[in-house]
């Protein structure tokens, strides 16, 4: 595994990333189209705050839905956000037409997850590789090819002239990947965006390429943005890692800070699911419950708090909640349990709207009273259940029950020791 590189001293901001939300509108109906009617939007990016030094390696770790390679490509104009800031090398790229950018692209690059996808299988490496220097009128037709050979020469594929007029089909994996590299870095990038570049490749062949990224950060002063799943990776490659949780950076700092102390919740769930290579020494995988929640329609108060083993009454229950703790306890007990206890309670398809408090209404055969006892018979059954944390009170109002919530609030980035984190418990 390859080593972790030097932190540069002393650095300049190359790029700043302030308050960038990316939300994409959802089409909705017909019907709904034409009387123009909101149908919302997702928040695949919402309000992130960055700053990125000249020669880094920051880290954009999370699970899939996280909003990592939405923010990378929104840092090379791919994705306009919808509010914020990027500034770059002291001007803002925020809302350039592709025209304005077009200069730019000499010196923002991507490396994309999939080698294979990335390369034309109609086109030479020697095409491909040098297409960035036509486009860009970086070289006249003759030095062309002197500059891919340069380049394949610098990622390892040498000798050159045994790939030069090669096609993506006749390389292996790895010399896809290396190839993808050497296209990116022939127009002189500052920064390169590396979206997941060595999942798609054998665990024979990661490390090396790695080791290539910190190679050509050294002589070439790279700055990256490497966005992975795989924090053990992150790990040894990056200097800074941002932790990203629907949307928004739930914690951020040194890498060394973050794998020895780590303080979110999400962060601390994310180090217990990387695998242990000892088959025989147990790891307790105290992982969050549930699913990553519908961008469109947040969770109130804290994004993780549903899934959060720790949280309490300030991080923002709501009626969602409750159905969510029903269908886990109608999931857990018997068929004739759920029977009997499913028709003592009526519709609760109103559950599904955010906010609070929560009404749940009796079954035909049932009354405000036996909701009641049935949800005190909930808290019973759980009552180490978060839930009940956020729970301010519980009435019988009218023929339902009312479930009151304590008011909750969104978390912001703190201060905590050596890194900033987006959580209330601190």
């Amino acid at each position: 595994m390859p080593k972790k590189p030097e932190v540069v001293a002393e650095p300049q901001t190359l790029i700043d990333i302030d308050d960038v939300s990316v939300h994409f509108q959802l089409r909705g109906g017909s019907l709904s189209r034409l009387l123009g009617r909101d149908t919302g939007s997702v928040r695949a990016v919402d309000g992130v705050t960055i700053k990125l030094a000249t020669g880094e390696v920051l880290g954009l770790v999370g699970e899939s839905g996280s909003g990592k390679t939405t923010l990378g490509r929104s840092l090379l104009g791919l994705v306009q956000p919808t509010s914020g800031r990027i500034v770059y090398d002291g001007a803002d790229i925020v809302g350039l037409s592709e025209r304005q950018l077009r200069p730019l692209r000499t010196r923002l690059q991507m490396v994309f997850q999939d080698p294979n996808a990335a390369l034309n299988p109609a086109m030479t490496i020697a095409e491909q590789v040098g297409h960035p220097l036509t486009i860009h009128k970086l070289a006249s037709r003759g030095d062309v090819r002197q500059r891919v050979g340069e380049a394949l020469e610098r990622v390892g594929l040498a000798p050159v002239e045994r790939f030069l007029d090669k096609y993506p089909s006749d390389l292996s994996g790895g010399q896809k990947q290396r190839a993808v590299l050497a296209r990116a870095i022939i127009t002189g990038p500052t920064l390169l965006v590396a979206d997941e570049p060595i999942s798609m490749l054998d665990m024979s062949v990661r490390a090396k390429i790695l080791q290539l990224m910190i190679d050509l950060r050294a002589s070439l002063n790279l700055t990256y943005v490497y966005i992975t799943h795989d924090l053990a990776s992150a790990k040894f490659f990056c200097d800074r890692v941002a932790i990203m949780y629907l949307g928004r950076v739930v914690e951020i700092g040194p890498t060394a800070e973050i794998f020895a102390d780590p303080k979110h919740p999400y962060t601390k769930a994310l180090l217990a699911a990387i695998p242990d290579p000892d088959p025989d020494r147990a790891v307790p995988r105290d992982l969050p419950r549930g699913e990553i929640p519908d961008a469109a329609e947040p969770p109130t108060g804290c994004s993780f708090h549903p899934r959060c083993p720790a949280a309490f009454e300030l991080c923002g229950w709501e009626r969602r909640d409750l159905k969510a703790l029903l269908e886990r306890h109608w999931a857990s007990v018997p068929p004739e349990e759920y029977e009997r206890e499913r028709q003592l309670v009526g519709d609760i398809d109103g559950l599904d709207e955010p906010g609070g408090p929560a009404v749940v209404q009796p079954g035909r055969a049932s009354s405000a009273r036996d909701m009641n006892v049935l949800v005190q018979r909930l808290q019973g059954a759980a009552p180490d259940d978060p839930f009940w944390r956020g729970v301010r009170d519980i009435r019988e109002v009218g023929s339902g029950v009312e479930v009151q919530f304590e008011d909750g609030h969104d978390p912001r980035l703190r201060p905590s020791g050596g890194v900033d984190v987006a959580c209330h418990l601190y």
